[in-house]
């Protein structure tokens, strides 16, 4: 872009100076013509000479330009030598022609060597994502086969004290991240089934009120089947559940309602600086998070035909979900 603005200045400028040239050019030929009449460029024409006439500059008006001399003969008359503004255009136009093809020369090369430069200058950085993204994958991989252990052994275990109950929450919070890392990198294919969206919230619920006590929770839903992707749908709700608690303000609540297809999750605020940028990738206003949380909710409402929307009224953000497209009953009319 600043390539492109530097050029544009630069063709301007010299789109000026061709013009100069061009006026200079063409008095110089006047002046000479008005001795010698040898060019055939230019027309001639006997004026009444006045005392505010500019002899020998170059003038104009609407039909020429024009240059003035003094005849020979003392007959008080100027001779008028002129040249039409139609060819003085025609061949200005000529010249634009000519530097802009010039500009449009120097925009391509200029292009092409930015696109070289940047592919330089960026592969260390495209290298390192990939890098990272490996990296990611591996621990994905890793951190797999001991939570699923740690999670079978717990259920094992009859007693259930404190201590164990808080073991499995922390557990369950590693391996919903473990699941959140292999989304985002993950492209997944919908697999529709039948379930409740009442269940789904419940067990979510049921996960994060323990972690955050302190809030209180008002949750208003129905039964209501939904026909999509379940792990996909309970991945959308765990995030911004997740995120409900985590930007909630002290003694807080997060509401959950459903109504005319449209489900709500609120919570007060101390403020969100820019709301439409909470859905980009790596994207966080505070030091909390990773920043993919949202994204990924962004990324699999998109796989399920979910349309969100954000409404923020003074310190309470809402997020709503129109789930018209995965309700069991459109589902079936459609």
């Amino acid at each position: 872009m600043v390539i492109e603005l530097f050029l544009g200045f630069v063709f301007y400028h010299y789109d000026r100076i061709e013009k100069e040239h061009l006026r200079n050019d063409l008095f110089l030929e006047m002046k000479n013509y008005a001795f010698s009449f040898d060019s055939p460029r230019f027309n001639i024409d006997i004026v009444p000479h006045s005392h505010h006439a500019k002899l020998y500059e170059l003038l104009e008006d609407n039909q020429s330009l024009y240059l003035l001399a003094p005849l020979p003969e003392e007959t008080g008359d100027l001779l008028k030598v002129y040249y039409p503004r139609s060819s003085y255009s025609k061949e200005h136009q000529k010249l634009h022609k000519i530097l802009l093809k010039q500009f449009m020369l120097l925009s391509l090369i200029a292009l092409i060597i930015s696109v070289l430069f940047s592919s330089y200058v960026l592969k260390p950085l495209r290298d390192s994502i990939e890098l990272l993204e490996s990296f990611i994958k591996d621990l994905i991989h890793d951190l797999n086969t001991p939570l699923s252990t740690i999670l079978i052994n717990l259920k094992i275990i009859e007693a259930k004290s404190p201590e164990l109950q808080s073991i499995e929450r922390s557990v369950k919070t590693i391996s919903m991240l473990h699941h959140n890392l292999n989304n985002y990198l993950e492209e997944k294919h919908a697999e529709s089934e039948r379930f409740d969206l009442k269940k789904v919230i419940d067990e979510q619920v049921a996960f994060f009120r323990p972690l955050y006590h302190h809030l209180v929770w008002k949750i208003n839903l129905p039964s209501i089947v939904l026909y999509s992707d379940r792990h996909a749908f309970s991945r959308i709700i765990y995030n911004l559940i997740s995120n409900a608690c985590k930007y909630n303000i002290n003694n807080g609540k997060v509401e959950i309602n459903f109504s005319t297809h449209i489900l709500s999750i609120s919570n007060p605020s101390y403020g969100i600086k820019h709301p439409e940028r909470i859905f980009e990738r790596f994207y966080k206003e505070h030091e909390r998070g990773l920043g993919i949380g949202l994204h990924i909710v962004e990324k699999l409402c998109r796989l399920l035909g979910i349309k969100k929307h954000v409404r923020i009224d003074r310190h309470n953000v809402t997020i709503m979900l129109d789930l018209s497209n995965i309700l069991q009953g459109e589902h079936d009319s459609s």
